[in-house]
């Protein structure tokens, strides 16, 4: 008996490679409704063993086709399948997403931070392609860190949030390996607690009027989270809130 009974089969309708190791698969399944921000996994079948992973939506929960953006990993059982695909193939989901990096999980303040790393774009990409933060913060910042200059991706659907939300959306790139002329060339952590961030952004990082989310590489996000806890911030929880949110993405 196949191990994929309790996943929802889909077809693959498009592929994207930005780079040798970055893609965007495009999947159409009939997966239940999530929240912008959560992660679903894909799930393929190879040599008779089921192997899954978690991927974030890049996709607002009202687009269609569902979106995953992803890294290869060398020698990865399943990313070496994923970029092989062509639109018609099979390829299952799990039916239901996961994940508390949603916007209903943080207590209201002036502004909202999001930082990402690589392919952790993707969550806060599904988040500013809904209605839902634009009443809720005077000032969005989007921190998109990388190596290099090719792996700033998803540029048109960036461009095309910072025309509709002119004034109020911020988006700030680190490229650590490239000097360019626009983007921080530093680790995230270091550019908080020098001010560079802050500065480039034109918004206030405060514990009193900021909540922070933190998604990507798990070394970023401690030391990301350490620097704010320095600062005065302190993590999110149901029982205790804060203004820090976290999701490492391996």
């Amino acid at each position: 008996m196949s191990g994929l009974g309790k996943f929802v089969e889909g077809k693959v309708v498009g592929m994207r490679q930005w780079t040798d190791r970055l893609f965007s698969i495009m999947v159409d399944a009939p997966v239940e409704p999530w929240n912008a921000g959560q992660f679903g996994k894909l799930v393929l079948e190879i040599d008779g063993e089921v192997i899954g992973r978690p991927y974030s939506y890049v996709n607002a929960p009202h687009e269609r086709p569902l979106e995953f953006y992803y890294i290869t990993v060398e020698g990865g059982p399943l990313t070496d399948r994923l970029m092989k695909l062509k639109p018609g193939d099979t390829i299952h989901l799990a039916p239901k997403a996961a994940g508390f990096l949603v916007l209903s999980e943080l207590p209201q303040a002036e502004n909202l931070w999001m930082l990402s790393t690589g392919t952790a774009l993707g969550p806060f990409l599904a988040i500013l392609k809904t209605p839902d933060p634009w009443p809720r913060f005077k000032d969005l910042v989007l921190v998109h860190a990388v190596r290099n200059v090719r792996e700033l991706t998803y540029r048109n659907q960036i461009d095309r949030l910072l025309a509709e939300h002119a004034g109020q959306l911020r988006y700030v790139p680190f490229v650590s390996r490239e000097e360019t002329d626009f983007a921080i060339q530093a680790r995230v952590p270091e550019a908080i607690r020098d001010g560079r961030l802050q500065a480039k952004a034109g918004v206030d990082l405060t514990p009193s009027k900021s909540q922070v989310m933190i998604c990507g590489n798990p070394d970023m996000v401690k030391d990301t989270t350490d620097t704010l806890i320095e600062m005065g911030f302190r993590k999110n929880k149901r029982k205790d809130p804060g203004q820090i949110t976290v999701e490492n993405y391996w």
